[in-house]
């Protein structure tokens, strides 16, 4: 009797050991990562570069993604200022060009973006696009569309090769990659470590863990993350306490699946938190304080995921 107690106490405490030990690896695991976040122009609206650079910072961010019109106009600062001048902007708030959203050009189209990206950014830049094609297609239909697209991109993927930037395509609806099977499809064909998948919720099935299993089945295909949840849409206008449910830590979206997949991959691309505003264009709130103020919560709600 006394053996038997001994022997089950000390596998009872060894598996609080263990736990602990487990618990301690993945809060120190979280601990030593932190997301890249990366500051979107466009929600700022029509606000220029000198007014939006200084608020990457304040939000913890190390990059800016430029966005063109209709849902931002810095992108175009770049040829009404001149490279000079926005390498100057760029060098004077300690800011990289993280990202450019290249959706108005489209995927076969990223020379000027690649040029950009090399005249301003690295080699780790992310250019971030979309898949034309039928949404609706699955099994085979849907392999041979996404190796016909990839063959079809291969110009730009060598571009990516030679150090003008990546490439990551978004999930976006009403295109090629729009579902979780089409993302995982993609993420499994692509060969090239230079292009893979913008991962966007906003876009998907609201559940967290559906969110981490599609970022862990991705690996390093995983490029770029939007922290967007759906909320209530983005198509039509909404009262403003609405509309901001699409901003991580509003909505119902729980984001913690997601968040402790990215940590346990070490995650180093752009963490962009975002939202559609209505109509597309202007800025999310009223001033450039509020804005960011909304940022940082979202990255509060963010970061403290990590901690709990």
């Amino acid at each position: 009797m006394r053996t038997t107690l001994n022997r089950r106490t000390w596998m009872s405490s060894a598996a609080a050991v263990l736990g602990t030990a487990a618990l301690a690896g993945e809060e120190s695991l979280n601990s030593r990562w932190r997301p890249n976040y990366i500051l979107s122009s466009a929600l700022y609206g029509t606000a220029t570069l000198p007014k939006i650079l200084p608020e990457v910072a304040k939000t913890n961010a190390t990059s800016i993604d430029l966005w063109p019109q209709p849902h931002g106009t810095q992108r175009g600062e770049i040829e009404s200022r001149g490279v000079e001048q926005v390498q100057q902007l760029l060098e004077k708030h300690d800011v990289r060009l993280g990202g450019i959203a290249c959706y108005r050009p489209g995927a076969f189209k990223l020379e000027s973006e690649f040029a950009v990206a090399r005249q301003l950014g690295d080699s780790e830049t992310v250019l971030v696009t979309t898949a034309p094609g039928n949404g609706t297609l699955s099994g085979k239909p849907l392999d041979a569309a996404i190796r016909a697209f990839l063959s079809k991109l291969s110009p730009a993927i060598k571009q990516a090769e030679a150090g003008a930037g990546v490439i990551a395509i978004e999930n976006h609806s009403d295109s090629l990659l729009n579902s979780p099977e089409s993302i995982c499809r993609f993420t499994t064909l692509v060969e090239s470590d230079r292009v893979g998948i913008a991962l966007a919720p906003h876009h998907l099935p609201q559940d967290g863990n559906l969110l981490a299993d599609l970022a862990g089945e991705a690996g390093l295909a995983l490029k770029f993350i939007y922290a967007q949840q759906y909320g209530k849409g983005s198509k039509e206008k909404l009262p403003k306490a609405d509309e901001l449910l699409q901003l991580p830590g509003r909505g119902s979206l729980d984001f913690g699946p997601l968040m402790r997949q990215l940590a346990e991959m070490q995650f180093a691309g752009p963490v962009e938190i975002f939202m559609h505003p209505v109509p597309r264009g202007v800025p999310i709130l009223n001033s450039i304080a509020e804005i960011t103020t909304a940022i940082q919560a979202a990255r509060a709600y963010l970061d403290g995921l990590l901690a709990s």
